[in-house]
């Protein structure tokens, strides 16, 4: 009964809000059947008129959770749609900007310190960009209003709208620049582009000869400038904190499960500290072990990493992140919120040969996608074709997709009914060939309900696999001569006769007759109605008890070992591109505007040992560090750190604590390698004075951390050579500081 309160309260705070709670009602509604009493509370409610009595069975406890699941999920859905930044329960805080210092030795070393590795960054091209923004007026940057307009212009679709914006640019930039006598830009550029315009023609390309001249112009002083500014610094910021995610499940809100699979679950979940909802897909370790899945599991974070990285697929279920713990692999995926063509198919019925053309050129690019990385699919059928809340379809679950780049597989894995004659032909390599016949048969089942080879609803498997081995498909009179064409051609057991393996993919699909009349470029861009739009305010997928869950004794004698999790220590990642696009699109400004009220206090703070500027000194490192210091060595103290060529300085924030100075030719050795002391990675550096033994230092920040214990080592091992070569032993001669504080060598830290 207080379940049943608990839910028609929800949906009563939620109606006057939100447009989810028409959905909400017609959830309630449609199981009515199960909750009479919550349904006819709510009608109650919102349209002052009781609905009819009738004697229902009592609902149990577990259909009370079941609706209450549903609800919390479907308004989480909702919020986060509309304001993803204020459903954050946690706060990202951004390290201290003297991580700057480390960061850019780190990023020079995998020479990331230029031009095209930022600007072709999310979070960077916009930290770029407000820079360039807010400089002095004398010293304005136009080429990056100019770029923003010429991607505007790209990305605009109506025909009279896109030559409205051809020629305010026109205007706006080329003549007023033509009429200032400057001569920025080249003169075929300018050529170019008044040929096109005095035709009326707007092509997507029309200012691409721009492009080329204002990279080359940012590349230069613009972006000098920026890395001596702030903007840069914050980036290091971003970065730096991207490069140190290290996710648990205590990053994430875990909301109903919506679907099960061999060795674990899929949930809706949301990011804690953006707000977003993503799709979590936990694989059990045990489970994994008791059905021998390492290598697949495995593979499928491989193949999500790979079709996930670079160019964005918008017809593939990507991946943004991937964890584990003690017990669970976890990706983290793009949540699907219209259920699967095969549910849909079961709903709805079969497709007519329009609608299915829409989803078949969702499918192929989605493939193409795949292709050009070198991986086949092996697994296409109507359950793991995704429907986002608008219609549009992505491919989901690469269990069983496989890298052909180096060689091809041979295994016969995939559903029967689906897989290609070469898949099913024991000992026999293919390669991309058998996703085009699987995708003959998905077209198939689409317009008639069933796969080709599994006719009369027949389950026996070998039977299934002889006719695909064996059986002429006879396409119904009803099929156009198109679609029949197209059939014939995927469904070849041939592969030399088959379309899409002749030698040029995906491309032999768009030109074939029954796509006659698409526009591919719009097809990429999702510019096409389509048939059916998931009703909105509803789970679409299977109840929660329907889905089920998996028995823990089948896996009760299952010990994990440590060979075991071994397996999987290289098996979290995080895809950059996709968390700095969550990241912009949810906390970003909020995130920055907190980090510039913190950094004018810590600057006023921090003014007594930041007073000159090490950029400009011999400074070769500096930013917080922690100590092992106290009291018998037993805390964490915080120190700023400065190396320099002889000497490294740590200051304290504290003014009654002195500046601790370690000449480098007092220290005997720094530990080659990281130790772990008090449960934290560290740099032990040995003294040379049995008296203070030995210095032990930490960070959380594990790049930061790495580029310390790199340049101690290495200026280390200079001095040494450098005193070798003197031939003079004895302490190094240091220049001494106005500061009179900095003049102790004691490591304890009072």
């Amino acid at each position: 009964m207080v379940l049943v309160l608990v839910v028609v309260i929800i949906v009563h705070f939620l109606a006057p809000r939100s447009p989810t709670s028409y959905g909400l009602y017609l959830l309630l509604y449609n199981i009515g059947i199960r909750f009479p009493l919550v349904v006819n509370a709510y009608k109650v409610r919102s349209t002052g008129h009781p609905s009819l009595r009738v004697n229902y069975p009592p609902c149990t406890m577990a259909d009370l959770e079941a609706v209450l699941a549903d609800v919390s999920y479907l308004m989480a859905m909702e919020k986060s749609k509309c304001t993803p930044a204020a459903r954050a329960s946690k706060k990202i805080v951004l390290p201290d900007p003297s991580v700057r210092s480390v960061m850019h030795k780190y990023l020079e070393k995998k020479e990331e310190v230029n031009f095209d590795k930022i600007f072709n960054q999310v979070l960077g091209y916009l930290l770029f960009k407000d820079f360039c923004e807010h400089l002095p007026e004398d010293e304005q940057i136009p080429e990056i209003k100019f770029y923003d307009e010429i991607k505007r212009y790209e990305k605009l679709e109506p025909l009279d709208e896109r030559r409205k914006l051809a020629r305010g640019i026109y205007d706006n930039y080329i003549m007023k620049e033509l009429l200032s006598h400057t001569h920025n830009y080249p003169k075929d550029a300018v050529a170019h582009v008044q040929k096109y315009l005095m035709k009326n023609e707007v092509p997507v390309n029309l200012f691409e000869p721009y492009i080329k001249v204002i990279f080359n112009h940012l590349r230069e002083e613009p972006f000098k400038k920026f890395l001596e500014s702030d903007k840069y610094t914050r980036f290091c910021q971003w970065k730096n904190l991207e490069l140190n995610i290290s996710l648990t499940m205590n990053d994430f809100s875990v909301h109903r499960i919506i679907g099960r699979g061999g060795f674990g679950e899929v949930y809706g979940c949301r990011k804690a500290d953006t707000g977003k909802m993503y799709a979590m897909k936990c694989l059990d370790k045990k489970r994994i072990k008791m059905k021998q899945g390492e290598t697949l599991a495995l593979n499928e974070r491989i193949m999500l990493s790979l079709v996930s990285t670079g160019v964005d697929c918008p017809f593939i279920v990507c991946m943004t992140y991937a964890f584990h713990t003690p017990d669970k692999l976890c990706f983290i995926l793009d949540l699907m919120h219209g259920g699967d063509l095969h549910y849909h198919l079961a709903q709805h019925g079969v497709f007519n040969e329009h609608d299915m053309k829409f989803y078949a050129a969702e499918v192929i690019l989605g493939l193409e996608h795949m292709h050009r990385r070198f991986i086949v699919y092996r697994d296409l059928k109507p359950a793991n074709i995704l429907l986002d809340e608008y219609g549009h379809v992505r491919i989901s679950d690469l269990g069983l997709a496989c890298d052909f780049s180096k060689k091809k597989p041979h295994a016969s894995v995939g559903t029967h009914g689906y897989m290609a004659p070469e898949v099913l032909s024991k000992g026999t390599a293919y390669d991309s060939s058998a996703d085009w016949f699987s995708f003959g048969c998905m077209l198939y089942k689409l317009l008639k309900g069933h796969s080709p080879f599994r006719q009369h609803k027949t389950k026996d498997k070998h039977e299934i696999d002889r006719m695909t081995l064996t059986m002429n498909v006879e396409l119904p009179d009803s099929f156009s001569k198109s679609l029949k064409d197209l059939l014939e051609g995927l469904l070849q057991r041939d592969i030399n006769e088959r379309i899409g393996c002749r030698g040029r993919g995906s491309d032999e699909l768009k030109e074939h007759l029954f796509f006659a009349g698409l526009d591919w470029q719009q097809v990429y861009l999702q510019k096409y109605t389509p048939p059916l739009i998931p009703p909105r305010g509803e789970v679409n997928a299977a109840d929660a008890f329907d889905i089920g869950s998996f028995d823990e004794e089948d896996t009760k004698g299952i010990k994990l070992t440590d060979a075991d999790q071994e397996l999987y220590k290289n098996f979290s990642i995080t895809i950059s591109e996709r968390w700095q696009n969550e990241v912009a699109e949810t906390v970003f400004e909020t995130v920055n505007a907190e980090a510039d009220k913190a950094d004018q206090k810590r600057k006023s703070r921090q003014k007594k040992f930041n007073e000159h500027n090490e950029e400009e000194s011999d400074c070769i490192l500096h930013g917080y560090i922690k100590k092992l210091g106290g009291p018998f060595a037993s805390a964490w103290q915080t120190r700023y750190a400065k190396l320099y060529p002889n000497r490294l300085e740590l200051h304290s924030d504290s003014g009654s604590v002195k500046t601790e100075v370690i000449t480098l030719d007092q220290v005997l050795e720094v530990s080659p390698e990281l130790v772990i002391v008090k449960n934290e990675q560290c740099i032990v550096l040995r003294m040379k004075d049995g008296k203070d033994g030995k210095l032990v230092l930490t960070n959380s920040d594990e790049i930061g951390l790495k580029e310390w214990a790199l340049s101690l080592r290495s200026t280390h091992k200079s001095t040494h050579d450098l005193l070798k070569k003197l031939k003079k032993p004895g302490k190094m001669f240091i220049q001494e500081e106005a500061d009179p504080l900095t003049s102790t060598t004691n490591t304890n830290g009072n």
